[in-house]
C-alpha cells in the first residue's frame, strides 16, 4: 500500500494512493484515524491526487540519519567527513527540518553552498529498543524517499553536522509511505537524484556498507525507536550544490519520486 498524508482545503488526513488501470489517473482514498495507530479502514471518500496537496507522509518525533554508508560517497567526502568507520555514523535532524513533497527547500542566508543528498528513508511502525538484526523487519512500517539537504560549508566549518543539516526544510520526505516492500526487496532498490532533470546521483541500496537490519539494531541500541520515527539510510556519490530556483528530485524504484524546489525566504 501507498499511504499518503494530504490536505484538501483546511482538512488534513491520510489516504491510500491507487490508480485507475483504464486511465492511469491516480487517486487518494481517505482512511480513518492514523495509519500507525490501528487498522486501516476506508471511509468511502476518494479524490483525484492532482486535486489534493501531498504533505510529509509522517511527522516524526526524531529523524535519525546514517552517514558514510556508501563507499563511493565516503571517498568523495573524505576531506570533510574522513574515512569509513567500522560502526555506523549516526546524526540527528530536528523534526522541524521535515517538509513535504513540492514544498520549498529554503536556502539559508548563513550558507554559500547547499547540497542535495538523495536517500531511502525507513519509517518505523512499532516501538523498538535493542532490536536484534533478525527482528529489524518487525519494527518497519514502510519506506519513502528523502533528501538529506546539507549546508556543506557550515558542516565543514563547524566540524560537526548539526547546524549544517538541521535548518528548517532540510529534510524533505515523501511523496508517500510504501508499505508493500519486504526487507529483502528494500535492500536492492535503485536510488536516483536529478537536478533540473539531469541525473546527478545513482546508486542501489544493495551498496550499503551497513545494511538495514544493522542500522536499526545499532540505532535502537542507544535510543528507543517510536512509531513514526524516520531513519535516513545514507546517500550515494554525486552530491553537489543546488541554487535558488532549481528543482531537485529523488526517485526510488517501487516507491516514487520526491520533488522540491530551492527558494529564498521572503
Amino acid at each position: 500500500m501507498r499511504i499518503a498524508r494530504f490536505s484538501s482545503g483546511d482538512d488534513v488526513g491520510y489516504g491510500l494512493v491507487d490508480f485507475d488501470p483504464d486511465t492511469g489517473e491516480e487517486f487518494v482514498s481517505r482512511i480513518s484515524g492514523h495509519p500507525l495507530m490501528g487498522d486501516i479502514r476506508l471511509v468511502g471518500e476518494r479524490a483525484r491526487l492532482a486535486d489534493v496537496r501531498l504533505l510529509s507522509p509522517v511527522l516524526p518525533s526524531k529523524v535519525l540519519c546514517i552517514g558514510k554508508n556508501y563507499a563511493d560517497h565516503v571517498a568523495e567526502m573524505a576531506d570533510i567527513t574522513g574515512a569509513a568507520t567500522e560502526e555506523p555514523v549516526v546524526f540527528l535532524k530536528p523534526s522541524t527540518a521535515v517538509t513535504g513533497p513540492d514544498d520549498p527547500v529554503f536556502y539559508p542566508g548563513a550558507s554559500e553552498r547547499v547540497d542535495f543528498e538523495g536517500e531511502l528513508a525507513i519509517v518505523i511502525g512499532r516501538v523498538g529498543r535493542e532490536v536484534p538484526p533478525e527482528r529489524a523487519k518487525d519494527v518497519i512500517f514502510g519506506y519513502t524517499c528523502a533528501n538529506d539537504v546539507t549546508a556543506r560549508d557550515l558542516q565543514k566549518r563547524d566540524k560537526q553536522w548539526t547546524r549544517g543539516k538541521g535548518f528548517d526544510s532540510f529534510c524533505p520526505i515523501g511523496p508517500w509511505i510504501e508499505t508493500g516492500l519486504s526487507l529483502e526487496e528494500a535492500s536492492d532498490l535503485k536510488v536516483t537524484t536529478t537536478l533540473d532533470g539531469e541525473v546527478v546521483q545513482e546508486g542501489r541500496t544493495s551498496q550499503f556498507i551497513h545494511d538495514i537490519p544493522a542500522m536499526i539494531s545499532y540505532i535502537s541500541s542507544f535510543t528507543t525507536l517510536l512509531p513514526g520515527d524516520v531513519i535516513l539510510t545514507g546517500t550515494p556519490a554525486g552530491v553537489g550544490p543546488m541554487r535558488v530556483g532549481q528543482q531537485v528530485a529523488v526517485s526510488i524504484e517501487r516507491i516514487g519520486e520526491l520533488r522540491n524546489r530551492v527558494a529564498r525566504r521572503d
